[in-house]
């Protein structure tokens, strides 16, 4: 079953964001329309990084939420998104997918995703048509034979998170991944 909800938007980045969804009950199968479904409520937030130095010179990182009217995003700026996904209904959510786009005019920083539950991430290349733990391209060589190799992260398009866990009534799970500022 695909359920689209509409994001909580929480900066001018994220206008274009929906997420795309899909959760089974508990058998795996679609529940009867007499039953009560799963249902999974997911809010989006934005965060800015900012760095500043100590009086000793060291770096401080800390993360200015979008949103408040007071950010301005900048081209190199990191932006950290996190996902969060709560199972508000009464029946657990099995096989619970979250996909999420890169905003536009920004790029996805590798290996800058991370979750706090059991869930693979892959990745698309194409629009979220197809999605894989390591995107590759296609290279042609000086010598005329094509290779595969690793796709820059300005290829990245969409992140996935498959949950491996169902997700139980009245609890969350949490994905982040961050993007550069183009």
């Amino acid at each position: 079953m695909n359920r689209l909800f509409t994001t909580v938007a929480t900066a001018a980045l994220l206008a274009p964001i929906f997420f795309h969804v899909s959760a089974l009950a508990r058998d795996g199968a679609l529940t009867q329309s007499t039953q009560a479904k799963p249902q999974v409520q997911l809010a989006l937030a934005a965060e800015k990084k900012i760095i500043q130095r100590d009086q000793k010179g060291k770096e401080q990182v800390t993360w200015q939420a979008l949103g408040s009217g007071k950010a301005i995003v900048q081209a190199g700026d990191t932006i950290r998104y996190t996902v969060t996904g709560k199972n508000i209904s009464d029946q657990p959510a099995a096989n619970l997918a979250i996909t999420e786009p890169m905003p536009k005019g920004t790029v996805y920083i590798l290996n800058s995703n991370s979750v706090d539950s059991e869930a693979k991430a892959t990745y698309s290349i194409d629009g979220a048509k197809n999605f894989v733990e390591k995107p590759m391209i296609q290279v042609s060589l000086p010598n005329g034979k094509v290779e595969a190799k690793p796709a820059p992260a300005e290829a990245y398009t969409n992140v996935r998170w498959n949950f491996r866990k169902t997700l139980a009534p009245k609890t969350a799970v949490k994905a982040v991944y961050e993007v550069k500022v183009r």
